[in-house]
Formats: C-alpha cells, structure tokens, sequence
C-alpha cells in the first residue's frame, strides 16, 4: 500500500551527510533522473529498480518541478520490477534441455556441470523472455525541513534496497533507520538526554547494538501503555512540534490485538497472541507474570472525532497497517487530475504526519517517567497491577 492509501505501513530514517551547495531542486532532478526506471518488458532481463512520479508508476522523468516536488517535499517511488518463473515449470524445461543434449551425445550417460550450467542459464533466458515481469512500488516521502524519510514498506530486503538506492541517488547522503534509541534521543528535550544515555545498555555504538540492547525500550513503553490504558487516564498532551498545537489533548490507548514473546516451559521462545477487544486484559497480565514480554500491539490515537490505528513492533517502532483518517478532497477549485492528485497529497501527509506527531509526544511522556525519578513508583503501581490480577 502506498502513501496515498489510508490504511498502509511504514517506517521512517533520518537522513545524514551534507546537502549539495548547489540547487536542491536542480541537484535532486538530475540525480533521480539518472536513477530512473528503465523498463525490462521488451527484454529477457530478470529484474530492474529505479525510481519513478510518486502518482504514476509509469514515468520516469523528473525535468519538471510537479514531477516530485511538493513544497518542502521530495515525493518518489522506488519500482521494482522481476520476472518469476515457477519452479516446477524451470525444473521441466531444464530436464528436456538435458535429455536433448543426451540424445544428441550418445556417448555420454550424463550432462557435464559445465554444460548443466549452459543449459541452465538457457532455458532461465528463454522462459524469461516468455514471462512478463511483475511491478512493485514503494513510495517514499523526504521532508526536507526535518530530514526524515517516511517509506511504504516493511520488508527488510526492501528497505535495504531503497537505502541503497537513495545513497547511490543522492551522492554524500545516507539513511539511518529510525528505531526506539534513535527516535527517543529525537523526541527528548536537553534535560533528559543524559538519562538516556547513562540508561543506554549497548556496549558500543553500532546500530545493531543499540538496537538490540536496548530492546527494553520497546518492551517497557507497551508494558506502561498496556498499564494505562488500563489504569490511568488515557489523555495526554501534544509536546512535540508539528501540525498540532503545543498542549492539544489526544488520547492514546492499546487493544485489539497484543503480541508476546518469552521462554517457554521446555527452553524455547514462546509466542502468544491475544486477539479481540480487551476488557481487563486478564490473558495478558498472566502472560506478563510469566515472564513475556509485549513485543506487538495494536495502538489506536484519537483527538476528537478522528482516529489513528496501526500495529506498533517494538523492536523497531515500524507502524504496520497505519490507518489514518480519510482524505477528503474539495473539488470545487480542482481543475485537472493533476491538481487533484497533489491535493491529495498535501491532505495525505497532513493527517499522516499529526498522527506521528501525537505517537512521538506519547513517547517522549512515557521516557519523561522512565528515565526520570517516576518511574519507580510507576514501576510498582506496574507490579501491584499485574500481581492483583
């Protein structure tokens, strides 16, 4: 699903290296341009990348402003097409291939492996050339005022092709995922900052580390969520600049659907998922005793009539199935699709990026308490609740 899509996924990177001197529309236009998308239909190549217009897969240029540029926006898509032939279909013609050169070698009672690979290749080129390729797409959004990239996709090969393709795109730039340790030194004000780094459980500096050692940063926003939800009011306030005014009430709250993961009776990872509206969570705080850990939720954010729902994944706070409030456009002052589209756009990322705002404020309040002199009796409040059910 693609960022025009009211429900979709995506994840986010924060872009890094040094901006050219030059123009940016100029600089952005030439690179994209010579990392567009060159169609394989009239070929037998298995596969093409590169970039393509934000509203229509099918172009590839980018000499002209509308093509991706949306006020303070670089808008591209990223399309990957690939020929797939079937297994079974590849293994029968290869088996033929082979049996013809027996035949036309009597002498010989098996293909050798170098003419095994021929026919390989062969055969690969000819059902190749008969197969059409399949499209993919995968939007990307570059908010030139934040330096944040939002991307359609959640799939790790994916994802890793796309940062690939943006370093190779943009020369001197490159894209540093998002996660909890990253996103969390983002949303924090000065004061707290220290905390987070006295707090930081990884060894070393590499991305990886700080990922994976500080998988309690996941595990204890869900599980203060889980509590609140719960427990406390679920109200809280806007404290991260974007669309919304500052101190704008929004309520934030899990259900639906949890995932937990932790060791099972005989040593191995046990997964649980609870599914259906909760009412005292009662399957979950059992799980939580025995030692589980939330590591999936479904997360629901509402100001006034209006709602956000999306799967949040802990270790990497990637938003799957985000559903945002439907985009409604006036047509009154539309006079082409053109216009239509890019006003779609503008509403798109109007409600997309409010939603993420009230997400990253709902963060920066939970790390307010968890690193700050609250979180021990928060933290008891916790056990008590899990120990009364």
């Amino acid at each position: 699903m693609g960022i025009f899509f009211n429900t979709t996924s995506i994840c986010q990177f924060k872009v890094v290296g040094d901006r050219p001197n030059e123009d940016l529309y100029e600089w952005a236009s030439d690179r994209l341009a010579k990392n567009g998308f060159h169609s394989i239909d009239n070929t037998a190549d298995e596969v093409s990348s590169g970039w393509v217009h934000l509203d229509d897969s099918g172009k590839n240029s980018f000499d002209y402003p509308r093509a991706f540029w949306r006020d303070h926006y670089l808008a591209f898509t990223l399309r990957r097409d690939q020929r797939r032939v079937p297994s079974v279909l590849f293994r029968a013609y290869l088996k033929k291939a082979e049996s013809e050169f027996l035949v036309a070698h009597p002498g010989m009672r098996k293909v050798p492996k170098q003419k095994r690979e021929e026919l390989r290749e062969a055969v690969k080129g000819v059902l190749y050339a008969k197969a059409l390729p399949v499209p993919s797409t995968y939007d990307a959004v570059w908010d030139t005022r934040s330096g944040l990239v939002t991307f359609t996709s959640l799939s790790p090969k994916v994802m890793e092709l796309f940062e690939d393709y943006f370093k190779n795109t943009f020369s001197g730039l490159r894209l540093l995922m998002l996660y909890p340790f990253s996103r969390a030194e983002r949303v924090l004000g000065d004061g707290l900052k220290p905390a987070l780094l006295k707090a930081n459980r990884a060894a070393t500096g590499d991305v990886l580390d700080l990922i994976e050692s500080n998988r309690w940063l996941g595990w204890d926003f869900l599980l203060w969520l889980t509590y609140r939800t719960m427990n406390q009011s679920s109200e809280y306030a806007v404290n991260q600049p974007g669309l919304a005014q500052e101190g704008e009430h929004f309520v934030a709250y899990l259900n639906d659907r949890l995932v937990l993961v932790g060791g099972g009776e005989e040593g191995g990872v046990q997964k649980i998922s609870v599914v259906g509206s909760q009412d005292q969570f009662s399957e979950v705080r059992t799980a939580l005793k025995n030692g589980k850990q939330i590591t999936e939720a479904t997360l629901y954010l509402e100001k006034e009539e209006y709602q956000w729902k999306m799967t949040l994944r802990a270790l990497m706070f990637h938003f799957a199935s985000f559903k945002c409030p439907s985009v409604k456009i006036e047509k009154d002052n539309i006079t082409n699709e053109a216009d239509e589209k890019e006003g779609a756009f503008y509403e798109r990322m109007v409600v997309l990026e409010e939603g993420l705002q009230f997400f990253d404020s709902l963060y920066a309040a939970f790390l307010e308490i968890r690193l700050g002199k609250k979180w021990e009796q928060e933290e008891q409040n916790i056990r008590n609740w899990l120990a009364s059910g």
